[in-house]
């Protein structure tokens, strides 16, 4: 599959600016959030406690049902950034097909349907979130999206993490920092543009767009939506996601008891005796 600089050109041949589709991920394409699903698969790997991914749990319950704050989502980092400090970039690599995944299945087919739409009359569309930009990229790539932007992690010499960025932190201002940049270098006229998100935290991307649209948005977004006659769409119910994060919760929990008591009642391997010399 062709790279994301192959799929979308720095600039129009004919030098003229375009329009395109920015899609923020958690929530916004798909339910719940891709965090979330990144811890689970860290677990697994013994880069999560499990006692941080309860904590994780709960606090992406408070997510599904009432969205977050800057505060919480600043302490969530803070604690992901420590975690990830000298764990080899290789191994997170190595992650990303059980973290695709685990994501795939929650994308909303109708913002599939919206992502197609623009296609069809001519928008490129991006996928903009503060996951990691792997992640964010090669889901644009399955997702048959013209690229992604995510949030860079900076790799030392010796190829681990440091627990520092590399460029911008892509929530909130920083999201429109990172869409500037990405405008101005391939050509995208952010005033004819759209872009999709269900946080207040994304109010300045909402914002630095001419067509703002709300997704299955928190109430404070909803209620500048409907102040400004923004596009609005629906279609998360309550009840879906309260089981949705329930059954995710409660999987997340006993996959990894589970994987442990496994690891626990495995036979140790078999030695066997050293052959002795002329033996046959």
């Amino acid at each position: 599959m062709r790279d994301q600089a192959d799929r979308l050109r720095a600039k129009p041949d004919d030098g003229l600016q375009r329009a395109a589709a920015f899609f923020d991920l958690d929530k916004t394409l798909m339910a719940g959030s891709s965090g979330m699903q990144f811890a689970r698969v860290a677990a697994q790997q013994g880069i999560v406690s499990r006692r941080q991914l309860a904590s994780w749990g709960v606090e992406h319950l408070r997510y599904r049902l009432r969205g977050t704050t800057d505060e919480r989502t600043g302490d969530v980092l803070r604690v992901a950034r420590e975690l990830i400090r000298g764990v080899p970039s290789k191994t997170v690599e190595r992650m990303g097909p059980a973290v695709m995944t685990a994501i795939l299945p929650r994308v909303f087919p109708e913002m599939l349907t919206e992502i197609h739409a623009h296609q069809d009359a001519g928008r490129p569309t991006f996928i903009v979130s503060a996951a990691g930009n792997d992640v964010v990229e090669a889901l644009a790539r399955v997702l048959g999206m013209e690229g992604g932007i995510g949030t860079r992690y900076e790799v030392d010499a010796d190829g681990s993490f440091t627990g520092r960025f590399d460029g911008p932190f892509v929530y909130g201002p920083g999201k429109v920092e990172a869409m500037q940049a990405f405008a101005e270098q391939h050509g995208i006229d952010l005033g004819a543009s759209y872009a999709y998100s269900d946080s207040l935290s994304d109010l300045p991307m909402l914002r630095a767009v001419g067509n703002p649209v709300a997704v299955n948005p928190d109430p404070p977004l909803a209620a500048i939506a409907k102040e400004e006659n923004w596009q609005t769409l629906r279609f998360e119910r309550l009840g879906r996601r309260l089981l949705a994060v329930a059954v995710t919760v409660l999987a997340t929990v006993l996959g990894v008891s589970a994987r442990r008591a496994v690891a626990r009642r495995r036979p140790p391997p078999r030695r066997f005796p050293a052959r002795r010399r002329g033996a046959t």
